[in-house]
């Protein structure tokens, strides 16, 4: 006997059912955003942090009692979050129009700024890969009007992918072909690169779709076909299990695709998710940000590690 999936959960493929549990429901855990953005997770501390990026301001969710605090205001309309591999935070500043990374004192240390001279559009979403290098896209979401930002000039004339070198703190551009680079996310063991392109909210049928890219040793990449492509919305942010398969944030929620391509299922949202990440004390909770709130639903799956 199958126990069905509680309606948080739409099935369509078969393999789905070993990603979701029964009687398991998404759980609403704040509301009170204009636009929430950029989880990410301190397993030290067992909290969240996240954007609400029109409102200007970082929030704090607590998972030892439930409560939502602002973490951060103002905030320099911060966008994407990630977690580096000594546990600081590092951030995706529009206002700042720059990467910047908090000190374990508080302190602010900007790490990209500037590309040839010129400064970075505003930049989105970032990750860490196991080598300490910093992956953001720089689309120009942040510089199109004042609503998440500033409204100002696009110096760089382009939207691109850049790397951060661990060592040397040089800027690269690794990818240019983008109309609107956003989400970003490695494979499990960092031999490939998924980005997601937004280009549509920009150029009519313009690109709503994942891209992926195969990366070498020195951080180029290569390849870049299209992974999936969203039917509802836009694939914005997005996160990879353990088993390779990709959680990407859409207009009705979340979907789940197989590292095959394959659409497996999808976690229902009432609202357009932004983005998402995996947290809990076994990396088996997904955080999702909807629009105006955050939600939660647990999996029987884990976010990969670096």
């Amino acid at each position: 006997m199958v126990i069905e999936l509680t309606p948080s959960f739409e099935v369509i493929d078969p393999r789905f059912r070993e990603l979701a549990l029964p009687h398991v429901h998404v759980e609403k855990l704040y509301t009170g955003c204009r636009w929430a953005e950029g989880p990410a997770w301190f397993a030290a501390g067992r909290y969240l942090v996240w954007s609400d990026i029109p409102n200007d301001r970082m929030l704090r969710w607590d998972e030892t009692d439930g409560s939502v605090s602002v973490f951060r205001q103002p905030a320099r309309n911060t966008n994407g979050h990630t977690v580096d591999l000594e546990g600081r935070l590092v951030s995706c500043e529009h206002r700042g129009r720059c990467i910047s990374r908090t000190e374990h004192d508080g302190s602010r240390t900007v790490l990209a700024s500037h590309f040839e001279g010129k400064r970075l559009n505003s930049p989105n979403d970032v990750v860490v890969k196991s080598d300490g290098s910093v992956w953001f896209t720089d689309p120009s979401y942040g510089i199109d009007s004042d609503y998440e930002g500033d409204a100002s000039p696009n110096e760089q004339g382009a939207q691109r992918v850049y790397r951060v070198d661990p060592a040397a703190g040089a800027l690269t551009a690794v990818a240019d072909d983008f109309v609107q680079p956003n989400g970003l996310a490695f494979s499990p063991d960092e031999s490939l690169l998924y980005i997601a392109d937004t280009g549509a909210t920009h150029v009519k049928d313009g690109p709503h779709h994942v891209r992926k890219f195969r990366v070498d040793d020195n951080g180029r990449l290569t390849g870049g076909e299209v992974f999936a492509t969203c039917p509802v919305g836009v694939y914005d942010g997005f996160r990879v299990d353990v088993r390779g398969n990709l959680w990407l944030s859409a207009g009705d929620g979340v979907h789940c695709h197989a590292s095959d391509g394959a659409l497996l299922g999808k976690v229902l949202i009432p609202e357009t998710v932004s983005n998402v990440c995996f947290g809990g004390a076994k990396r088996n909770r997904l955080f999702i940000c909807g629009t105006t709130s955050l939600y939660a639903v647990y999996l029987n799956t884990r976010g990969a590690g670096r």
